[in-house]
Parts: structure tokens; sequence; C-alpha cells
């Protein structure tokens, strides 16, 4: 009885775009892509597909809404007082987070770069990127470097940790993998044998930011 009674509930909840978006990123994070249909989006919501087409066309629309809102929540404003390179960094940590949260939303972002969802981050970036003072003909190229290491650093964490089996320990894959490395080839794979040590200390965030680093440095030399 009490079952029937919160289904009753979620029923006499007004269906709305913004509640479908939500269940549909809950879906994708849980099921990915594959599992995002709209007879599951449905069963989610207690409503019928027709309802949900009547807020949203189809899947594509859907998979943009669904991007569009986890960028959106990660487009937070810097401190008062911050540099344009302190916030790049809060910026890009934001959507590096956001990646790892929701491994789906890099394969998205890549898809249409001319989407608002791209070219919010874009323009966020961009933004700084001119507050910098970089001259205007080197503007794309130092957007586009962050970006791209942004979308590409974050989507390749989020497979990594994809591989990894959920109960496995991250210092221990790390470990195990270091261990690898180690054993490889001196000849063939002298760096990766190198820095091997460094793959089992270290830690991604701490080092998504040092690549950030990086970046920002070579943008500001010539200034």
């Amino acid at each position: 009885m009490a079952t029937r009674s919160r289904r009753t509930e979620r029923r006499e909840e007004p269906l709305s775009r913004d509640r479908i978006v939500e269940a549909a990123i809950g879906i994708l994070d849980t099921a990915g892509e594959s599992g995002l249909t709209f007879r599951a989006l449905a069963g989610r919501l207690a409503t019928g597909p027709g309802a949900i087409y009547w807020h949203v066309t189809g899947k594509d629309e859907l998979l943009h809404a669904a991007t569009d809102a986890v960028v959106t929540a990660t487009m937070t404003v810097g401190a008062a007082g911050s540099t344009p390179q302190e916030t790049i960094r809060v910026l890009a940590l934001g959507v590096f987070d956001a990646i790892d949260a929701h491994p789906w939303i890099g394969t998205q972002l890549a898809r249409v770069p001319s989407q608002s969802p791209m070219l919010r981050v874009f323009e966020h970036l961009g933004r700084q990127v001119q507050a910098l003072g970089v001259p205007h003909h080197a503007r794309f190229t130092a957007a586009s470097a962050l970006l791209n290491y942004i979308l590409g650093v974050g989507g390749q964490n989020a497979a990594n940790a994809r591989v990894v089996q959920p109960d496995t320990d991250r210092s221990e894959f790390l470990r195990r993998t270091a261990a690898a490395w180690a054993d490889l080839d001196a000849d063939e794979y002298a760096f990766t044998r190198d820095v091997a040590d460094q793959l089992r200390d270290h830690d991604d965030r701490t080092e998504f930011l040092a690549g950030i680093d990086l970046i920002l440095a070579g943008i500001t030399a010539g200034l």
C-alpha cells in the first residue's frame, strides 16, 4: 500500500523539462548513453513516453540538455579579486570534476563542438585569456589549447576510472600499474620506466592543475 502511495505521489508531481533532464542525468550516470531510453526514463518518472515527448523531441535533444545542465553548474564565478589564472584554474577543475563524476559528458562535449555546452566553456576560458592581455591574434590559439587540454585529460581520466573495478582500491591499482611500468623493456621504454614511481604516487587533480599551469606559463611568457 505504501509503495502504491509513493507511486501516486510521484505521478502527481508536475512533469517538467527540468525534471526530465535531472532524471536523464541519473540514468546516464548509472547506465551510460546506451541505457538512456525513453522507456527507462518513463519508468523512472512514473509517466508515459508520450508525456516526455511533449517536453523534448528526442534523445539527441535530451543529451544536449543534460550536458548543458551539468556544464552550466560548473561555470562558477571566481572570488572577488581573483586573477585570470586563478579563475581559469577554478573553471578547469570544475569541468574536470564534472567529467569525472559524469563520464559521458566528455563524449558529448566533443561530439558537436559548435553546440552551446562546448561554447559555454570556450567563452569563459576566452574571457580570461583576454583578461590576461593576450594579443588578439593569439587568443583563439590560447583558449583552444586550454579547452583541448581540459577535455582531453578529463576524458582520459574518466576512461581510466572505468577500467578500474569498483571494488579495487585506486592506490593499489596505481601501485600495480607502476610496477608493470618498471618491468618494461629498459631500451624500448626507458622514459616510462624512469617515471613509474611518479605514477604510483601522483594525484590526478594535482597533475591536471600542474598541466594547466604549464599552459598558462606558456601563454603569458611573451606578454
